[in-house]
């Protein structure tokens, strides 16, 4: 049976947190780390003038990005010049730094639905959703009917990332079970950024295909040591997971946006698994620039993929990339992009769509 995998950092579906709605990243995570900022000063027990005087300074410089809710008790008091802290520390209210959305424009809706049709996937990763509902009209509104319309599978579960970044799954055969590891690690530290979702899906012949995606923690603020620590803590936990498995004779697919190249310490823990393989590396072998997913500036490399099993190894038939949905693609392959992609903001994404057939 003809089967196709894919993956596709779709960049949100209706609506993305403002903040990170710029096509020069550095922006972006400058902005980032002022909310960090931020946040150091609200969880303060005791706010001394100069906190005060912080909090107000950061929450002006980034009221058109945030807003601050306040739950119980109350952080300010006054409007306009007025303004103030009136709180004597984080014990005196509750609340929480909240981002504000901007609309996906329908020339980048479009974008993405052509992407996903051109792809033609049996089952599809799909990275930064919003959530399950918006995902299931997507798929129901968005798509259409015909044998590679619709999904009849449309799954997300809620994740760790306050932006509202999630992961989820299209697909079109059932998905019997679902396991999320949203509560792996800590209270304080979550292992994963949104979530590592394992879904059993049951293929017509009645075998179970497992299918594991993801979205590691990203390189913004110039990926910082604890940035890079988190990736390998997370690639670490994805192998763990695979271990339940025998990748010699289940039928598993490690799939998503995992934000590193495949030759960076962080990753090893996870690509350096014996028995699971990278469709991009088994169609190309080490040449990158046939391998690569996204684009920044004049930087190309893969950080998005599909990891699979012996079983699914043996079963290979081709893999590829579709980016004809990434902005200026011409520039770089010579490749016409889709007729809605006439800027970066009406690009389906900056990554491409990666695929792979198997004869299941």
């Amino acid at each position: 049976m003809a089967t196709r995998i894919a993956s596709f950092n779709l960049e949100n579906l209706f609506s993305r947190a403002k903040i990170l709605n710029f096509e020069d990243h550095t922006k972006a995570t400058k902005l980032l780390a002022k909310v960090g900022e931020l946040e150091a000063l609200l969880k303060k027990p005791d706010y001394t003038a100069a906190d005060k005087s912080g909090i107000l300074e950061l929450e002006n410089e980034l009221k058109n990005y945030i807003i601050i809710r306040e739950d119980m008790g109350g952080l300010f008091s006054g409007r306009g010049q007025s303004k103030k802290v009136s709180a004597s520390g984080k014990k005196d209210w509750s609340g929480a730094i909240e981002f504000k959305r901007a609309e996906v424009n329908e020339m980048a809706r479009e974008s993405t639905i052509r992407v996903i049709k051109e792809v033609k996937a049996d089952v599809m990763c799909v990275v930064e959703v919003e959530n399950r509902l918006i995902l299931d009209a997507f798929n129901r509104d968005g798509l259409g009917t015909g044998a590679k319309g619709r999904f009849d599978e449309a799954m997300c579960i809620d994740g760790n990332d306050k932006r509202g970044i999630d992961v989820g799954l299209l697909s079109r055969f059932p998905i019997r079970s679902i396991w999320p590891h949203i509560y792996d690690g800590t209270r304080q530290s979550r292992t994963f950024s949104r979530d590592c979702p394992e879904m059993e899906l049951e293929l017509p012949d009645g075998r179970s295909l497992y299918v594991l995606c993801n979205h590691f923690v990203s390189k913004m603020n110039g990926d910082p040591p604890e940035s890079q620590a988190r990736r390998k803590r997370q690639a670490t936990a994805v192998a763990e997971i695979l271990a339940a498995y025998d990748l010699t004779q289940d039928l598993v697919i490690v799939a998503g946006d995992l934000n590193d190249t495949p030759d960076s310490g962080p990753m090893s823990p996870l690509l350096d698994m014996e028995h699971l393989h990278d469709v991009l590396e088994l169609q190309f072998g080490a040449a990158m620039d046939s391998r690569w997913t996204y684009k920044y500036k004049n930087e190309l490399n893969q950080i998005d993929y599909l990891l699979v099993s012996d079983p699914l190894r043996d079963a290979f038939v081709a893999a590829g990339v579709e980016r004809r949905g990434i902005h200026q693609i011409d520039k770089v392959t010579g490749e016409t992009p889709f007729p809605s992609v006439t800027s970066w903001t009406s690009a389906a994404s900056d990554h491409g769509a990666v695929w792979a057939d198997f004869d299941l």
